[in-house]
């Protein structure tokens, strides 16, 4: 089991964009789907989007048309980009291996912190 680190958020205002980055510690190549999840205060963890080996990306529907899901099999990194971040999306964000479409199935990583604020 590859071992994950989120890097990358921050704080910015509504508007503005983020990527996070999530760096394996070996080949993601071999694994179907990667995703991204995020735990805002007080709130359960949620999935945020998925990306499969092919190339194909489900996205929740509280980011879709706003977030990118990608992937780097050669850099065993898969990204997040945020763009028009409103204050909803401060949380968390971790990146896990997933099972089917939307189910974590590896452990967590310690996250990467966004903050969305004016």
């Amino acid at each position: 089991q590859v071992q994950l680190v989120e890097s990358g958020g921050g704080l910015v205002q509504p508007g503005e964009s983020l990527r996070l980055s999530c760096a394996a510690s070996g080949s993601i190549f071999s694994i179907n789907a990667m995703g991204w999840y995020r735990q805002a205060p007080g709130n359960e963890r949620e999935w945020v989007a998925t990306i499969f080996r092919g190339g194909k990306a489900n996205y929740a529907d509280s980011v879709k048309g706003r977030f990118t899901i990608s992937r780097d099999n050669a850099k065993n990194t898969v990204y997040l980009q945020m763009n028009s971040l409103k204050p909803e999306d401060t949380a968390v964000y971790y990146c896990n291996e997933v099972r089917g479409a939307t189910i974590p199935r590896g452990s967590w990583g310690q996250g990467t912190q966004v903050t969305v604020s004016s």
